[in-house]
């Protein structure tokens, strides 16, 4: 498998934690958004969504984040992303799906690109923009979390949602967003933090990481 990504882009970091939780080997093929290498007509002609992750794998080239995670659970069954219990199952999507749908779809990099190149909007706007879109999403997942007794992870382990929801407080904390008042989600991101397949997705450890990033 090759995977086509962004060291600091949160629906890469997804991808990287989610193979290294299912133990299968990759290789990275670093795209630089801030070059627009995901423009140019080679990637498009492969990836018409012009964005990062792409991955390559069971002989054709897969986008869209959250469609190769499921892709992913099916093709390759052992060490699940998603419990096996139907109900399980639905409040791992709920959280998950609520982040990336209504908090990433709006704050991902082409939306705030457009906000200050298209749009003329200062910095300071489009941080305002940020924070209001992680407020009103990220406190009723830490309210979800709280009703349903959650500890350290989800569920037995890591998965789907801890996939989605680690990427999302990396981001959230470059845009200084205060946590202190969401105990769940600071320790299961801790605790994921502490493993070995997410130490080695962090963006830090990437091979486009820049030195000093």
């Amino acid at each position: 498998m090759r995977l086509h990504a962004y060291f600091r882009s949160s629906t890469s970091y997804r991808l990287r934690i989610a193979l290294n939780l299912k133990g299968l080997d990759y290789e990275i093929e670093p795209v630089n958004l801030l070059k627009s290498e995901q423009r140019g007509d080679a990637y498009r002609a492969r990836n018409p969504f012009a964005g990062v992750p792409m991955l390559e794998a069971g002989g054709r080239d897969r986008a869209q984040s959250m469609a190769i995670l499921e892709w992913l659970d099916e093709a390759y069954p052992d060490r699940p992303l998603l419990p096996r219990d139907a109900e399980d199952r639905f409040t791992v999507r709920e959280l998950s799906y609520a982040i990336a749908t209504e908090l990433h779809a709006v704050n991902n990099l082409p939306v705030l690109q457009y906000l200050k190149n298209e749009l003329g909007h200062s910095q300071d706007d489009i941080d305002t923009w940020y924070r209001h879109w992680l407020m009103k999403t990220l406190v009723p997942v830490e309210t979800r979390l709280t009703q349903l007794g959650v500890k350290e992870t989800l569920h037995e382990r890591p998965g789907l949602f801890e996939v989605v929801l680690v990427p999302q407080m990396y981001n959230a904390r470059r845009f200084d967003f205060d946590f202190s008042g969401m105990p769940n989600m600071t320790r299961i991101e801790a605790a994921c933090l502490a493993l070995p397949e997410f130490q080695r997705a962090h963006p830090d450890n990437q091979p486009d990481t820049p030195q000093g990033a």
